[in-house]
């Protein structure tokens, strides 16, 4: 119990060590209990992070990060975490930090907080199971680059609720190695949406995920996989439902040839996807798209989709490349699906 308390209560002690990545502190020397009984838990405060400038040490991995603690609990109520990302996006190619990272920590609850301006992810999951995330605020520029809000790698039965993300990039991404994903309530815009990849470098598998019940108010996209044109893996049984739209540019989309990769004879497997349940309106009228690459895209259901342009001029549409599926009650007109 003792290193439980010890790890979430550093979160609220961890302002004074932003900048130095080998301090460590007791907590039981600040009123931590211990006793099995208090909560020793809470974040409260707010927490802003130094400047690129001020970084001490070559690990640029993270700003917090909690390793190896089953049944951490974070109640953030009141909490905020500002990463102070403006000093860190002028330079995209530089190695930049995630706010928050979690890594092989199983039944982790975190509910209750706001992250903002993160110099890169707000918070990543690695490598966890049965995790859940409730009501977290996420914000930033929508030209700050890679800010997704939540990005879950290698973990499995994950839920993340009832949530905001203003972001530059991915809403939440959902990576390599993850399974049995599930995600509810989620209001994202700015942003890229809510993303399936990128897939394809590592032989990645991501299965059984289940996006429903989200507003994407102006993201660039809105239901997506993204997978290189490259390697090995697979997407599958994935659904995405109860969406609703509001100018968003692309709302569903799969990307088969993400990147700028060449073509090969191997390619990532997508396959058992479905989209239910969309409305709303499409930024310039490109509603549908599949670029499925040389391996195709199967299994592809489209049902009670009714997206138009916001734009008159230019009607909704949707376009096909090797996409092969089932396709009923949709506007646009989706005709080109193949068998």
């Amino acid at each position: 119990m003792q290193i439980l308390i010890s790890c979430t209560l550093i979160l609220a002690l961890i302002s004074p060590c932003f900048g130095s990545n080998d301090a460590s502190y007791n907590v039981m020397n600040f009123s931590a209990v211990g006793d099995g009984k208090t909560d020793d838990s809470a974040l409260e405060g707010k927490i802003v992070a130094p400047t690129k400038y001020s970084w001490v040490g070559d690990n640029k991995e993270s700003l917090i990060a909690i390793t190896k603690v089953d049944r951490l609990t974070v109640d953030g109520t009141g909490g905020l975490i500002d990463g102070f990302g403006s000093s860190w996006w002028p330079c995209k190619s530089c190695p930049r930090p995630s706010i928050l990272t979690f890594k092989y920590c199983n039944n982790l609850t975190v509910h209750d907080f706001t992250v903002t301006n993160s110099p890169k992810s707000h918070i990543h999951v690695h490598g966890c199971e049965n995790v859940t995330f409730s009501r977290i605020n996420v914000t930033a520029p929508a030209d700050s680059p890679n800010t997704d809000g939540i990005d879950v790698t290698f973990s499995k039965n994950v839920l993340i609720q009832d949530s905001s993300m203003q972001t530059g990039d991915d809403c939440i991404a959902i990576s390599g190695g993850s399974s049995l994903v599930n995600v509810t309530g989620i209001a994202c815009g700015p942003g890229h949406g809510i993303s399936i990849g990128s897939l394809g470098k590592r032989n990645d598998t991501v299965e059984g995920v289940h996006v429903r019940n989200c507003s994407l108010t102006k993201t660039k996209y809105g239901a997506r996989i993204k997978t290189f044109p490259v390697g090995i893996g697979c997407a599958k049984q994935i659904t995405f439902e109860e969406i609703t739209l509001v100018e968003t540019r692309y709302p569903i989309f799969i990307d088969k040839n993400y990147g700028s990769y060449r073509s090969t004879d191997e390619e990532v497997e997508v396959s058992g996807v479905t989209f239910r349940g969309f409305q709303g309106t499409s930024f310039d009228g490109k509603a549908i798209t599949f670029d499925c690459g040389q391996s195709g895209c199967y299994n592809i259901v489209l049902d009670q989709i009714d997206i138009v342009s916001s734009l008159p001029a230019k009607p909704a549409c949707c376009s096909c490349n090797n996409a092969h599926g089932t396709v009923t009650s949709t506007v646009p007109n989706c005709s080109c699906l193949l068998p």
